[in-house]
């Protein structure tokens, strides 16, 4: 991986199902579960989608925006969305430039088989664009689970940098 907790979240502007452009920035004040995906209606592309669309009311409850990454083009994230009802962004990052920037793009193998593609990744960004946990080679089944526990773990770490931003600072008139 490429970048670290702590690190400044690479802005990006990127195409969502419809041609609109999104950019990172727009999330700011808000938790972001970034997550980068191989490819569209695949068996554990699906599951994880699916599992994060099924904990949507609790993944809001907690302030957290899921934006969902990968090479497929609009075309076939609008067919993904529709067919399992997605409620959250999927982002085309059809050349993988932001996959490259976020160091989930790279040699795969399957079968025997060398490729390029994503490494299924997700990090949580804070409020403030930072990065506050990176989850590598994501197990699709429970990885909704593993976003809510980061989400707690940061909000009660004290560390303002990664965590939760309204905690106060050392030297200011009130601690959280």
């Amino acid at each position: 991986m490429a970048l670290n907790q702590g690190d400044a979240a690479p802005d990006f502007t990127l195409p969502d199902t419809d041609g609109k452009k999104v950019a990172l920035k727009d999330f700011k004040g808000k938790y972001v579960a970034l997550y980068f995906y191989p490819k569209d209606d695949t068996p554990g592309c699906t599951k994880e989608a699916c599992n994060l669309r099924d904990h949507t009311d609790e993944l809001k409850k907690n302030n957290i925006e899921v934006i969902g990454v990968s090479p497929d083009d609009s075309f076939s994230h609008k067919k993904f969305t529709e067919k399992y009802t997605l409620p959250f962004t999927l982002l085309c990052d059809t050349d993988a430039k932001i996959s490259k920037k976020y160091g989930v793009y790279g040699e795969k193998s399957m079968y025997g088989k060398k490729y390029m593609g994503v490494a299924r990744s997700t990090f949580i960004i804070n409020k403030e664009g930072k990065i506050a946990k990176v989850f590598e080679k994501v197990t699709p089944q429970g990885h909704e689970d593993e976003i809510l526990d980061a989400l707690k773990e940061i909000r009660t770490s004290g560390n303002p940098g990664l965590g939760n931003p309204d905690i106060r600072r050392p030297g200011s008139s009130s601690h959280g």
